[in-house]
């Protein structure tokens, strides 16, 4: 695995060759064990200094960094017919031991980072690659001032980020013209210029955002009052439901696993722009209302209005926007996976421009993590070598069987299960696949063994 995580920095150009090789010697040395601290990743005290120049380095930025692993990620894309960019913020947290030019987070005492990031899945949820990545802070003099950034220009609030995500696809769907490339957001994303932004340009990316905002279309409603509109959600309550179906929800930190019925209608709908900017035009899009059925009302009952550019004339088109919003569900695991799994937010570096290409590094490293998850639930009967290495997969299978490798590599859904229970996976016989969680923990120690392993073998 080393070995194929490496070439996701294949064509890295830092403008020095020493710092190209330094990167590549760097990913690899903290996919060995993504839990453990820099100091610890590194081999010895040159390897350990070495890390840290590359991260202080001016001339290294972490969209250079990411450079040749977004070079790959659009190849895998373009592979596919139908590819979901899937754009999301998370917050790290570094209050215990903050760099000294650290911004703030959401209170004046809580310091770190929020992480933008937009994520290439497959409708199926396979991780393709990290396509897009930002973070930002603020200052103590920015918090608590909402109100007065309404009426300010879209390029000068936060919310751009979202704006600049779809804009993002768009241009990864004209150089990816053989494949849809579909925008996913929640509601955060929930934002009018984007639905002005794809209207009027020549080629835009379809998207999928789940509504936050009440908008009305541009009917009176006199029912309730003589300067009142109609509202979205209420037009397309009014219509007929189109599909009951039952979905799978999972486990989040705010509700257990459990299986939701829904009734979902659909509706083409004409928006007015919103009060505060009458000089914006009307848009034109499609809403997908999904309710769930006899929930367990404990505010955990699905309801999403779902707005979209895909078409939702049939039931299988319907169906497809509830399945492809689903999907977005992957980023969260991403986020945990690299908070959880690579502890991101343990990081100790002096300056945030150190830690904003250290946190490159994990990107990669958290993306390949679920890579290999989903290909095990995809592909369990390929090889094994198609993602791991012999000196990795042959001492895992010496140490777990407690027998020597076989001749041909086992497949890939066998010895990911094998490689589960370095990390705490039962293995029995009605067991569902092992997930991030379990297999990052029997990777570090895969790796521990690989590294053992090839040391014997040259001793002899």
């Amino acid at each position: 695995m080393e070995q194929s995580i490496e070439r996701e920095l294949d064509g890295i150009d830092l403008g020095d060759k020493r710092l190209n090789q330094r990167s590549r010697k760097v990913l690899e040395a903290l996919a060995v064990d993504p839990q453990i601290s820099i100091n610890a990743a590194c081999q010895g005290w040159d390897d350990t200094m070495g890390a840290y120049r590359l991260f202080d380095n001016a001339a290294v930025e972490p969209e250079k960094i990411l450079e040749p692993h977004l070079a790959a990620t659009k190849q895998r894309i373009q592979a596919e017919p139908v590819v979901l960019i899937v754009q999301d913020t998370t917050e790290l947290d570094f209050t215990s031991h903050p760099p000294e030019d650290a911004g703030c987070l959401n209170k004046p005492h809580r310091f770190g980072l929020y992480d933008h990031t937009s994520l290439a899945i497959t409708p199926q949820g396979a991780c393709l690659g990290v396509v897009a990545a930002e973070q930002f802070d603020r200052t103590p003099e920015s918090l608590g001032r909402t109100r007065e950034r309404t009426n300010w220009p879209i390029e000068e609030k936060e919310s751009f980020r979202w704006l600049n995500g779809y804009r993002f696809a768009t241009q990864l769907a004209g150089e990816c013209p053989d494949t849809q490339i579909i925008s996913v957001a929640d509601s955060e994303a929930d934002i009018y210029d984007i639905f002005v932004d794809a209207q009027e340009q020549q080629a835009p990316a379809d998207f999928i955002i789940r509504a936050k905002e009440e908008r009305s279309t541009p009917e009176r409603d006199p029912a309730a009052g003589a300067d009142a509109y109609c509202k979205v959600e209420d037009e397309v309550r009014a219509t007929p439901v189109r599909v009951i179906r039952t979905i799978e929800l999972s486990q989040t930190p705010k509700r257990a696993a459990r299986e939701a019925r829904l009734e979902i209608r659909a509706l083409r709908v004409t928006v007015k722009p919103p009060h505060a900017r009458p000089h914006l035009p009307q848009v034109t899009y499609n809403v997908v209302l999904v309710e769930e059925i006899d929930g367990p009302g404990d505010e955990t009952d699905v309801n999403w209005l779902l707005i979209t550019t895909l078409p939702v004339e049939t039931v299988e088109e319907i169906e497809r926007v509830v399945d492809c919003y689903k999907s977005r569900w992957t980023i969260e695991v991403y986020f945990r996976t690299l908070k959880t799994g690579c502890r991101v937010e343990e990081i100790q570096l002096e300056k945030v421009h150190r830690l904003k290409n250290c946190l490159a590094f994990y990107k990669i490293i958290a993306w390949r993590v679920l890579h290999v998850t989903h290909l095990n639930r995809q592909c369990p009967n390929v090889t094994c070598e198609t993602a791991f290495a012999p000196e990795e997969w042959q001492p895992t299978w010496r140490v777990v069987k407690k027998s020597p490798p076989p001749e041909r590599p086992p497949s890939l859904g066998e010895f990911i299960r094998l490689l589960a229970e370095l990390g705490g996976y039962n293995n029995r016989l009605h067991d569902a696949p092992p997930g991030p969680q379990t297999l990052w923990l029997g990777i570090r120690r895969m790796l521990d063994f690989a590294i053992a392993w090839e040391a014997f073998e040259k001793a002899q």
